[in-house]
């Protein structure tokens, strides 16, 4: 029997019994539950006010397309201290949400330093958890609403 083609049941029985076997449950399903939970979780956290940081406008657009319906700010063109400034003052809770290439990696650390000097504590938890779910396929915020949407499309209910 292909890895694909397993019943309803053993897939629940992996998700009560622990970490899914290669053998019980295809990879890519969890993945897809996986990111749906950190999807909503960001979603949630956005509609109670959280800002989020992204790049540039494409990331924003992204996000906008997967239901994100708080406020957004964009790093790019704008210097580090100056947006950090900008959101400690006007945000409680910040989630940083740069790529995951390099330059967002340097990105989203000199966001968080200049962040935690002003007395924030920005969540990068989130973009760390998306990194490693999705880092083999895409590489930044711009391309998620459509990774989402090919994989719901392939392994969604």
């Amino acid at each position: 029997m292909d890895k694909h083609d397993r019943t309803g049941i053993e897939l629940v029985n992996t998700m009560v019994w622990g970490r899914a076997s290669e053998e019980c449950r295809p990879k890519k399903t969890y993945d897809l539950e996986a990111l749906e939970e950190l999807i909503a979780a960001l979603l949630e956290a956005s509609s109670l006010g959280a800002a989020i940081i992204v790049e540039g406008r494409h990331d924003e657009l992204a996000l906008r397309a997967l239901g994100l319906s708080g406020p957004v700010m964009m790093a790019s063109h704008r210097r580090a201290l100056d947006l950090a400034e900008e959101a400690a003052r006007s945000f409680s809770t910040i989630v940083l949400l740069t790529d995951w290439d390099s330059k967002g990696d340097e990105m989203a650390r000199n966001i968080e330093h200049h962040l935690r000097s002003m007395g924030s504590r920005p969540d990068s938890d989130m973009r760390s958890r998306l990194k490693k779910l999705v880092k083999k396929e895409i590489k930044d915020v711009e391309s998620l609403s459509h990774y989402m949407e090919r994989m719901r499309e392939l392994y969604g209910p």
